[in-house]
């Protein structure tokens, strides 16, 4: 049985080996698997992140559109409040200048109204000494209080000339 025994070591360590190399094999198919799924993942990784790469980029681009714009706004509401506050101090300008042409008109009127108060009062004066003469003179009194009013001259009214009505109007008469 000796010669045997070698055979059945040899066997049993060629099957220990074979054994081994279909363990390693199966090691190495699990491992190739995992690492195709490992590889599909990130694949898959790979793509979300180019996808929000993009979509990141996209959103900077609008991000800064906006603050573009904003920016602008900002730019014109300042200009509108520059022209507001011109307008603004125009109008005060205007209304004071307004305000002293009117102060103005009512001092000359008030002066115009003086000035006929003292015309009326001289008036008076002076008929009073007119008939203080006449009295004095016994000569008749030209003035007696009423004034004769020279009639108006009417315009004389340009005749209106008829104008034929043509068909399909309406005549008012």
């Amino acid at each position: 049985m000796a010669p045997s025994v070698p055979r059945t070591h040899a066997a049993a360590a060629l099957r220990m080996k074979q054994i081994a190399l279909d363990n390693q094999g199966r090691t190495i198919r699990r491992l190739r698997a995992q690492l195709a799924t490992e590889r599909r993942g990130l694949a898959t990784m790979k793509k979300e992140l180019e996808d929000t790469q993009v979509a990141l980029e996209s959103s900077h681009k609008v991000i800064a559109g906006l603050t573009e714009i904003g920016l602008s706004m900002s730019k014109k509401i300042e200009k509108m409040k520059v022209k507001k506050q011109l307008a603004k101090a125009n109008h005060v300008e205007c209304h004071q200048k307004f305000q002293a042409c009117i102060h103005e008109a009512e001092d000359s009127m008030q002066a115009q109204h003086l000035i006929i108060e003292a015309l009326v009062d001289e008036k008076d004066s002076l008929l009073q000494i007119i008939q203080g003469l006449q009295e004095a003179n016994n000569a008749p009194a030209p003035f007696d209080g009423d004034w004769e009013e020279e009639p108006e001259e009417e315009p004389e009214e340009e005749e209106i000339e008829d104008i034929p009505l043509g068909e399909g109007e309406i005549d008012d008469e």
